[in-house]
């Protein structure tokens, strides 16, 4: 074994000893945890529902009944919550994640959030002598189950480092962006790409249907072309089999997309792609649409 593999091996012995905990089970937390789990770290879990937590807790994790609780206990967090004020009451409330941590833990917020809180998180965070870093996500509930998703990180690199072996147990394409905001700056860019790109896909779609198409056929050919996309691969076939099913909520996405604008005004920057499908999704959700995936933004070209 090389001297590089025999580091690795025992950054990750050491990264095992430590207690995590893991706060927020929805759509995509529930896998993220349950493969932490899966590869032999003690866990810990807290969501507002124990009830979401139940098949984590007969692989063995651990309930704890407050943030706080959880966070005294473990030497790692990790947190994927709904919106900027459920992160900023989790981290920064009065028996919040940093309030109630011990000096030496680290915090991994995986929501995606705004880039300015991220750092207010990181900056009290450090007061306390705790490692702060935030490290959004991308690759929707599939990604997820499967442990494939991207993870962009900003922080301390150190802490970073120290970190990689269990972010490796949830993701494939893991990147180090830079200080801390860095990784919520990255995912904005990220949910702009993909907020244009949705309606290039239901475009593409109603097109292929006016037209005689078998819109199945359609994909084989456009998938692995140049209009190849995740979205086109994995949201296209769920279109078509009429399946809205969150792997990401739309509130969620219109939740992104707001902080997205926010941050394009700051830096007056133009972002007309991302006003319209701001606007389309603001109309889906509107018409009863916002628990439904953001796959379901087709229905503004069939039924709506």
């Amino acid at each position: 074994m090389s001297n590089e593999n025999v580091h690795k091996k025992n950054k990750e012995e050491l990264l095992m000893k430590q207690k995590v905990g893991f706060i927020g089970l929805g759509v995509m937390g529930q896998s993220m945890a349950k493969h932490i789990l899966q590869a032999g770290y003690s866990l810990s879990v807290y969501t507002r529902t124990k009830e979401k937590a139940e098949d984590l807790i007969k692989l063995g994790a651990v309930w704890m009944d407050s943030i706080s609780g959880l966070a005294n206990e473990c030497e790692i967090i990790i947190t994927m919550i709904g919106y900027p004020k459920d992160v900023e009451e989790v981290y920064l409330g009065e028996n919040g994640i940093v309030s109630s941590a011990k000096p030496g833990t680290y915090v991994i917020d995986m929501t995606t959030s705004q880039p300015s809180l991220a750092k207010k998180i990181y900056e009290q965070a450090k007061l306390k002598d705790i490692y702060s870093l935030d490290a959004p996500v991308s690759g929707g509930d599939i990604g997820a189950r499967e442990a494939r998703l991207a993870i962009m990180v900003g922080g301390d690199k150190e802490a970073f480092d120290f970190c990689l072996p269990l972010f490796e147990k949830m993701g494939q394409n893991i990147v180090y962006q830079g200080e801390a905001g860095s990784g919520q700056h990255t995912k904005m860019c990220n949910q702009i790409a993909i907020a244009s790109g949705m309606i290039g896909v239901c475009e593409a779609i109603s097109y292929a249907k006016k037209s005689g198409l078998e819109p199945e056929n359609v994909l084989k050919s456009i998938t692995t072309g140049a209009a190849g996309s995740w979205s086109l691969s994995n949201l296209a076939p769920r279109m078509l089999a009429d399946d809205f099913e969150p792997g990401f909520f739309i509130k969620h996405f219109i939740k992104d997309m707001g902080i997205a604008l926010d941050e394009s005004n700051t830096m007056n920057l133009y972002t007309p792609g991302l006003e319209l499908a701001h606007q389309l999704y603001e109309k889906l959700a509107e018409a009863g649409f916002e628990d439904k995936g953001t796959q379901a933004l087709v229905k503004l070209w069939e039924e709506i």
